[in-house]
């Protein structure tokens, strides 16, 4: 397993990380154990969950009631590392619905502090290493935020405090803030990002590099296309956090899957090699269910392409998300 560092932290945090988004159902929280183990023999030491993940509403799922609840995938994760808690990075987020109360989300003082007090005594440790903001929150003055994601890393309950889904300019802001105000800002941007959602590269990636940020990539395989079609049947519960797939999306992943053929890799360790070599990339949020894919994984972060290899991926085209308005995000959650 090849390290790089973390922003300017000066810890180095293992190329892939475990990401926990599925435990309690892929793996079954039984089964979770011997995946963290996995990795952590694997040379993985850099973990992602947050204080949603199996502890989120399901809305409009025939015969499941509005609000429902499973164990929490930090909960599982705690359980899982045990005594190896100090050979891990660890990292939880904070922003999403976690009750059906009105104050039951967003990145208010109140909330991110009761929040991450929940998160340690699921997690069973007394502090995270990473701490993030899950996603805006328009409610909420960024600078409000700011200085209690300080408070705690002054506290020693978060050692570093960092941004997800983000775009460039409030992750500028947000640096801008802590610069004026002293306090200890992001040290690394968490965004979808793979070879054909390369939305990033256009502000946030430049902005990272010049800024001395590292970013954390998820769905580095979006949503299991780019792992090969193998004449699959995909719908939008094959991608997650979004609809189905296109036929321009299929029609992309056969242009990968060619190359894969005549390279002689399977498609994912294409897909993977290729976002590791991107500039600013600390690391990947793999989701792996079992110790079989874990494997797969492991072995396409070691895998080093040719320059021309690497120019060939980044031809394939790719399909920029348009970028949500506050506005909307605002309406979309009242």
């Amino acid at each position: 397993m090849d390290y790089a560092l973390l922003g300017p932290t000066g810890i180095r945090v293992s190329r892939l990380c475990l990401g926990t988004a599925t435990f309690g159902v892929a793996p079954r929280a039984a089964d979770a154990a011997g995946l963290v183990h996995g990795a952590l023999d694997h040379g993985i030491n850099f973990f992602d969950t947050a204080n949603a993940y199996g502890n989120r509403p399901q809305f409009d799922r025939p015969g499941v009631p509005p609000w429902t609840e499973r164990e929490s995938a930090e909960e599982i994760l705690g359980r899982a590392l045990g005594g190896r808690r100090d050979e891990v990075v660890l990292a939880t987020k904070a922003r999403e619905s976690v009750g059906p109360g009105v104050n039951d989300r967003g990145l208010s003082r109140r909330h991110l502090i009761l929040q991450l007090e929940r998160s340690l005594r699921r997690l069973r440790t007394d502090h995270v290493d990473l701490y993030y903001a899950h996603h805006p929150d328009p409610d909420t003055p960024l600078e409000q935020t700011l200085t209690t994601l300080d408070d705690l890393v002054r506290q020693g309950k978060a050692r570093y405090a960092a941004l997800s889904t983000y775009p460039a300019w409030e992750t500028v802001q947000a640096l801008w803030i802590c610069s004026a105000r002293n306090l200890h800002g992001p040290v690394c941007a968490q965004v979808r990002y793979n070879l054909f959602d390369r939305t990033p590269e256009a502000e946030l990636v430049p902005a990272c590099l010049r800024l001395g940020l590292s970013v954390v990539a998820f769905s580095p395989l979006n949503g299991g296309l780019l792992a090969g079609t193998g004449g699959r049947e995909y719908s939008g519960e094959r991608r997650w956090g979004g609809g189905g797939f296109s036929p321009e999306h299929l029609a992309t992943a056969e242009r990968l899957e060619a190359l894969a053929t005549e390279w002689g890799h399977p498609p994912a360790h294409l897909a993977l090699a290729w976002l590791l070599s991107r500039p600013a990339v600390a690391s990947a949020v793999i989701g792996p269910e079992d110790p079989a894919e874990l494997a797969t994984s492991v072995s396409a972060s070691g895998l080093r392409l040719e320059p021309a290899q690497l120019t060939a991926l980044s031809a394939i085209p790719f399909y920029p998300r348009t970028a949500q308005s506050l506005l909307t995000l605002r309406k979309s959650e009242r």
